[in-house]
């Protein structure tokens, strides 16, 4: 388990950093297979509730959602650019809100639990940074879907599980987010591609 939320905090610390947009469906199904991981190799063992919970992280998280994102960011201008300004200033705000982020776990003792809160925080805060650094549409889109991932993350320390139902609606309001923002991602690299010729006279 420990193991895994490593992996779950480097596939969502490393793209921030280093990665541009264009390698953010990969970083997003790493960020999946950790949670399928954490998941199907939870304490509380095997069950229809694990193994139905597990085969929506595969199919939705690390399958769907990434091969529709890498449609939309196809051929588009704004996937050569780096998910977060590369600058020292960013930087430091991002080092700063990850150790924050595992200072707000500490309340939960140093744990299996604190880990986790403290990667679900982290990502959270990436998330948010990303949003607030990147006024381009496809980095805003990537920046909720890792949002999206810390939420089903903090999901493994509730005590019981959501419902099936409620993990249905969450996988569909998922998919909705990743649809709908692959469409304004597409429209506004039209839009951009339009505009050079809208100024020729």
């Amino acid at each position: 388990m420990t193991l895994a939320l490593i992996l779950c905090l480097t596939a969502t610390v490393i793209p921030v950093f280093f990665s541009r947009i264009s390698a953010a469906p990969t970083w997003l199904s790493l960020q999946a297979l950790t949670l399928l991981w954490i998941t199907l190799f939870d304490d509380d063992g095997f069950s229809l509730h694990v193994i139905l919970a597990g085969l929506e992280v595969l199919l939705v998280r690390a399958l769907l959602v990434p091969y529709l994102l890498h449609r939309a960011l196809h051929k588009n201008r704004q996937a050569r650019i780096s998910l977060m300004p590369s600058n020292l200033f960013a930087w430091g705000v991002a080092i700063t809100l990850i150790i924050l982020a595992f200072k707000f776990g500490d309340g939960a003792r140093g744990d299996v639990r604190a880990l986790t809160l403290g990667v679900a925080a982290a990502t959270a805060m990436i998330a948010f940074l990303i949003l607030a650094t990147n006024h381009e549409p496809s980095a805003q889109l990537v920046a909720v879907l890792f949002m999206e991932n810390a939420l089903a993350l903090f999901e493994s320390l509730l005590p019981e599980p959501w419902p099936l139902p409620v993990h249905l609606a969450v996988s569909g309001v998922y998919i909705l987010t990743v649809a709908v923002g692959s469409w304004l991602v597409r429209e506004d690299a039209a839009a951009s591609r339009d505009e050079p010729s809208r100024q020729v006279p």
